[in-house]
């Protein structure tokens, strides 16, 4: 593996404290994500499913975890499932986790191969009153025409024991993942690192008649050879007026002399994400309505940053955040009084300029799960990221931060990267 395995100390933790909060007789089971086939014989990127990799640590296809705490057999109550290795699949796609490997990463002692998996589940379950499933219920996915591995796993379980009580791991799983520990913010500030010095060297790169996927390029190249598995997420490098379309990835138009490049992306390291958004002149040099906008974007990100503290929920932070953002807007003259008063609720004026939320949890997902509605807690990791958008100017501008909500407040992990237009400026010709 390209990163450095966190200690395997983390995920007996984690698993722990998940096993904590099910109640006696209780018998939780997660299955890996799928590999999914693209075309002829090729396969699209593996990615593991979060959950299985936070209480395991694994991160291959074909494993399965069974927790079962009350298991009348001893060696049963905590088990790794692994897919068994071959010389043909050694020689084809490398090696997988030996046994012993497993352990090692996972913590856990039981492991067996994968083609052990149904029965040994299928035996346990007799002696289990209630299973817990953990599906995909991050609040922000919508639903899909292709059925998960987990969604598909559930099923078969729920139709095998229909007088067993299923309950929903994903609740506890939500809360449990939202709160880092030390060792995932150790690799998420590594990430973090990773990240800051693809963009410095993207800057550097930087100059009139570039394509946005050569800068996608310089940035991946960074990423890669300082050990990051990639880009956490698929890469918005919009130059000029591409910056306006919030969730532009084709990355495939010149960078104008004159514009700003917008560059939202990330390093994933350790499977943990980094997410960072900075606006740079192409040419060098912010002009002074580039410079007027993006300060007062700044000024917002500043005033948004305060109000990540402990009791703070992260609904309540995107509401107040939003008009800190009115005010920004009106002092640009971009909105007025009257639209304010004459505003629908549901649709408030500065929802022209400024259409997304200005944060959301960060993990191992860059949309990680949390709950929203709830008093954030110290140890939580959300993003900052207002952003104003003018199509009539084809210039959109959004500065974005990870931040960790402490005690004492918050803290921005990216607070060594340049920020200030003089300092974006002064990277050019470092």
């Amino acid at each position: 593996m390209r990163y450095q395995p966190l200690n395997s100390s983390l995920f007996v933790s984690n698993r722990q404290r998940f096993a904590a909060q099910m109640p006696s007789g209780s018998l939780a089971v997660l299955v890996s994500s799928d590999q999914i086939p693209s075309n002829g014989d090729a396969y699209y990127p593996y990615k593991p499913d979060s959950n299985l990799y936070w209480l395991t640590g694994i991160d291959q296809e074909q494993t399965a975890l069974m927790l079962f705490p009350d298991s009348p057999n001893p060696a049963m109550r905590e088990v790794l499932f692994v897919r068994e290795t071959s010389p043909q699949l050694a020689v084809w796609e490398g090696p997988r986790h030996s046994q012993a490997e497993a352990s090692t990463l996972s913590g856990i002692h039981q492991v067996m191969w994968h083609k052990e998996f149904e029965t040994t589940l299928w035996t346990q379950m007799k002696y289990a009153t209630d299973c817990w499933l953990a599906l995909n219920e991050n609040d922000r996915a919508s639903k899909s025409p292709v059925l998960a591995a987990t969604q598909r796993f559930s099923a078969q379980l729920l139709a095998d024991f229909p007088l067993h009580r299923f309950h929903r791991a994903s609740p506890i799983l939500d809360r449990l993942r939202s709160v880092k520990q030390e060792q995932e913010l150790v690799a998420i500030r590594k990430a973090i690192e990773i990240t800051h010095q693809a963009f410095l060297e993207a800057v550097q790169a930087l100059k009139p008649g570039l394509k946005e996927y050569q800068v996608e390029a310089t940035l991946a190249g960074s990423m890669l050879s300082q050990g990051a598995e990639g880009f956490s997420f698929e890469p918005i490098i919009a130059s000029g007026a591409h910056a306006c379309i919030l969730h532009y990835t084709r990355n495939d138009s010149v960078c104008q002399d004159g514009d700003l490049l917008l560059m939202d992306f990330g390093a994933n390291y350790a499977h943990y994400a980094a997410d960072l958004t900075r606006c740079v002149p192409v040419s060098g040099r912010f002009t002074a309505r580039q410079k007027e906008v993006y300060d007062a974007v700044l000024h917002v990100q500043r005033q948004s940053m305060a109000l990540l503290t402990v009791g703070c929920s992260l609904d309540q932070y995107n509401k107040d955040s939003a008009l800190h953002m009115q005010d920004a807007l009106l002092g640009l003259g971009l909105i007025t009084e009257a639209e304010i008063r004459q505003q629908n609720p549901t649709n408030p004026a500065y929802k022209k300029y400024f259409p997304h939320g200005t944060g959301h949890f960060l993990g191992i997902d860059v949309h990680d799960v949390g709950a929203r509605f709830e008093p954030l807690q110290a140890g939580m990791l959300i993003t900052c990221e207002p952003g104003i958008y003018i199509p009539e100017e084809g210039l959109g501008i959004r500065i974005e931060n990870d931040v960790l909500v402490t005690e004492a407040g918050p803290v921005d992990l990216m607070s060594s990267l340049p920020i200030l237009t003089e300092e974006i400026e002064e990277a050019y010709h470092r």
